[in-house]
């Protein structure tokens, strides 16, 4: 095990930035991956990259059989992260469960009544308008917006950020009704059907939620059903492929 590389890695994956770090399993050649740039004596080709690329994906290591021996792929991804627009009831429970689940919580709200270490203690505060917010933030690839306001003046300045943005998901509160004179403002804006078909909305799965632990329980559902969805079907199409191997 080389030690500098796997500090480069640690180091990475804490500010912010997917590495892997590539190892033979015979030779114990090592190699480091982030981005397009690569650090050791282990030799990275298109076939390496790829499985890579699948694994940082997927968010699991991987193994690779090369013409040289297999080849562990340990992935150091980022923290995943949730930005939650508007101090409310739900964002409460909310707030918590998604940090157990492993994420880096942001509250958004300007509303310092509302937005205060009182109500969300060891919670990041951020007291910028959501659009101000959202640019300061830089929503990424690991990144969950959940708006909860009903408040068009905060939610749809930050679903519209959200949307240019790479989010995995974006979700906001609110009925059907609510939902879809929320889309016309966003046609408005200039944003195509494709583009609000992103949108979580109403937001969470529907398991009969009524108090805000329940409805922040049916969203942080939702919100693992979509992230870890690439991660399913892949493991199902890995199925696939060997019983078609055993079958013939």
């Amino acid at each position: 095990m080389n030690i500098r590389l796997l500090n480069q890695a640690l180091a990475a994956s804490r500010s912010g930035k997917a590495a892997a770090l590539v190892t033979n399993l015979k030779s114990g050649k090592q190699s480091l991956v982030q981005g397009h740039e690569i650090a050791g004596d282990l030799p990275v080709d298109d076939v390496i990259a790829a499985a890579i690329r699948r694994a940082w994906e997927r968010d699991e290591n991987d193994t690779v059989m090369t013409g040289d021996g297999k080849l562990f792929i340990e992935i150091f991804n980022p923290r995943l992260r949730m930005l939650v627009v508007g101090a409310v009831h739900i964002a409460q429970p909310l707030a918590r469960m998604a940090a157990l689940t492993g994420y880096l919580v942001t509250i958004v709200d300007p509303r310092s009544a509302f937005a205060n270490a009182e109500r969300f203690p060891d919670v990041t505060l951020n007291g910028e308008w959501p659009d101000d917010a959202m640019k300061q933030l830089v929503p990424d690839r690991r990144t969950a917006i959940v708006t909860l306001t009903h408040d068009p003046k905060l939610d749809d300045p930050a679903l519209a950020e959200a949307l240019r943005s790479d989010a995995f998901y974006i979700g906001a509160l609110g009925s059907r009704r609510t939902h879809a004179r929320r889309c016309e403002r966003l046609k408005e804006a200039g944003f195509t059907e494709e583009q609000m078909a992103r949108i979580h909305g109403p937001i969470g799965l529907k398991i009969g939620a009524i108090s805000p632990a329940e409805i922040a329980v049916s969203i942080m559902a939702e919100v693992t059903q979509v992230l870890r969805a690439p991660v399913e079907q892949a493991k199902a199409e890995r199925a696939a492929a060997k019983a078609r191997e055993a079958a013939e």
